[in-house]
């Protein structure tokens, strides 16, 4: 098996008084720069690469002196403000430092692109949903380096939404794609680091991989008891409330619902100009850990171009209790709801749908008029045997 998980020799636990997470980052230039010393480094990353007090890894590696040849950049790019299908290469002002897309022409650098390049660092911040593209590009990443003989060290973060909840259907791999590359429920509960591990094994890429642990990170805490700033990690995912609903509401990108795009609250609403709002909040009922209450949204130039710059009925979502609450089965619940209400109204487009869940089953099922705690029920012994196979992969 052609990984290691480095522990942080000798780390202390934090005082009491200090719980602050150190991010992958921190630890590799404070307690493993031998790995990196001496060698060209290219850089897998975004603007959620930052330390804790918000400094960049492109700083923090020129600071301490290491040689980077190369920045790639996952979808939304470098900076990560672009909603565009195709990014370009470009140049980092700053330094001239050649930026390389990986979310353009080619998905995986290319061996022109690793001419210069000992090691790739790779520092994404996940979401804990498995329909995301930063593991994708980081695995792809990592079979380039593997023909290429480069080294591959993940930079490891807290998964935000916390490492114990897995909820969700597993992918059936016959739906794998660049949304979905694993065979892992629709919330994980791993870190980036972790799903790395298990894609090198499961996709045999055989890569040399180092994962460089968030040190003081344990599986219960949530990215707001970390001491981590957090930072966008693409432009529709402003919070953590956002990221807590979005692997279930990111079931409704396959419909014509708007998830909230275009609004400070993306991914925490449904919304469309036909929803009866009052209607679907009584047909849900209690959702355990939510409030759910209608409202409007105004979406503003929205990615997704749904309803621009109109206002619309929505169901607003809010977390009260995010131990207890499960995004998954709440939207199976919402989704159940909007078709018996809006039958005629509603459009799902089921390729992508299928994409996102993981395969055909659930939208079948809903489609059909099942009972939505059926559906919910029907994923409980596949999740059993995804939380075993992921052990083996747990660094925390």
């Amino acid at each position: 098996m052609w990984w290691l998980a480095l522990v942080c020799a000798g780390c202390t636990p934090p005082a009491p008084a200090d719980r602050a997470v150190r991010p992958g980052i921190e630890v590799l230039l404070e307690d493993s720069l031998h790995l990196i010393a001496g060698r060209r480094v290219g850089l897998l990353t975004n603007q959620t690469g930052r330390d804790r007090n918000g400094v960049s890894d492109l700083e923090r590696l020129l600071e301490a002196e290491v040689e980077v040849t190369a920045i790639f950049a996952p979808e939304h790019g470098y900076r990560g403000v672009l909603d565009e299908e195709l990014i370009a290469h470009g140049i980092d002002t700053t330094t001239g430092t050649s930026i390389f897309s990986l979310y353009g022409n080619v998905r995986a650098p290319t061996e022109e692109m690793l001419q210069e390049v000992d090691v790739i660092l790779v520092d994404l911040h996940d979401v804990g949903a498995r329909p995301y593209t930063f593991i994708s590009t980081a695995l792809r990443t990592m079979e380039a380096a593997a023909v290429h003989e480069v080294q591959v060290l993940v930079l490891d973060r807290p998964n935000p939404i916390d490492g114990v909840h897995v909820q969700g259907p597993v992918l059936d791999t016959t739906y794998s794609s660049f949304v979905g590359m694993l065979p892992v429920a629709l919330r994980h509960g791993m870190t980036l680091g972790e799903l790395a591990l298990f894609g090198n094994d499961w996709l045999a890429i055989g890569a040399r991989l180092t994962v460089v642990p968030a040190a003081g990170w344990t599986r219960d805490r949530w990215y707001d008891d970390t001491g981590v700033p957090w930072v966008r990690p693409s432009p529709s995912m402003p919070d953590l409330e956002s990221a807590t609903h979005y692997p279930g509401t990111v079931l409704f990108e396959a419909t014509n619902l708007s998830v909230g795009r275009g609004t400070a609250v993306a991914f925490q609403v449904l919304g469309a100009p036909w929803l009866d709002a009052p209607g679907v909040v009584r047909a849900v009922g209690a959702v355990p850990g939510a409030l759910l209450s209608d409202t409007t949204v105004r979406p503003e130039q929205p990615p997704d171009g749904k309803y621009p710059d109109r206002e619309i009925p929505a169901v607003r979502l809010l977390v009260t209790d995010r131990d207890a609450y499960d995004p998954v089965a709440a939207a199976v619940r919402l989704l159940a709801a909007v078709h018996g209400l809006h039958g005629d109204s509603l459009t799902v487009r089921e390729a992508r749908l299928a994409r996102l869940a993981g395969g055909s089953r659930l939208w079948q099922a809903i489609s059909e008029g099942a009972d939505p705690e059926a559906v919910i029920a029907s994923w409980v012994d596949e999740l059993d045997r995804f939380r075993q196979a992921r052990e083996a992969y747990l660094v925390y």
